[in-house]
């Protein structure tokens, strides 16, 4: 059985150490100190990006030109038929990547999902 090892007094995670040859958890934030009677701890970190942290932007310069052309998409806007291309892994890991093209004529950007 995993349980939360949160502060019972401000609720922030709290941290174990050895303290006078016994295991205790220690709250960093307000000081709050307890016995700790399990053999083990597991902790796992969930981070979360916000949408800034995801966007991508393209310029018109080097960049553009080292990304690969795709022959075989037509541009939803104008209708030409070649555009940059990119892979992303924009949801869970278990799910199919996003493909992003951009137009080599008039730069509108779109995606697809795989």
């Amino acid at each position: 059985m995993v349980r939360t090892l949160m502060c019972p007094k401000c609720g922030s995670l709290m941290r174990l150490k050895m303290e006078k040859g016994k295991r205790v958890l220690h709250c960093p934030k307000c000081g709050y100190t307890q016995e700790y009677q399990g053999k083990s701890i597991a902790i796992s970190r969930s981070i979360t990006h916000t949408e800034r942290e995801k966007l991508v932007i393209l310029e018109t310069g080097q960049e553009l030109r080292t990304l690969p052309i795709a022959k075989d998409v037509i541009c939803p806007k104008c209708g030409y038929s070649e555009a940059y291309y990119w892979v992303m892994q924009t949801r869970r890991a278990d799910e199919p990547p996003t493909r992003f093209y951009k137009c080599v004529k008039c730069g509108h950007v779109w995606r697809e999902y795989e």
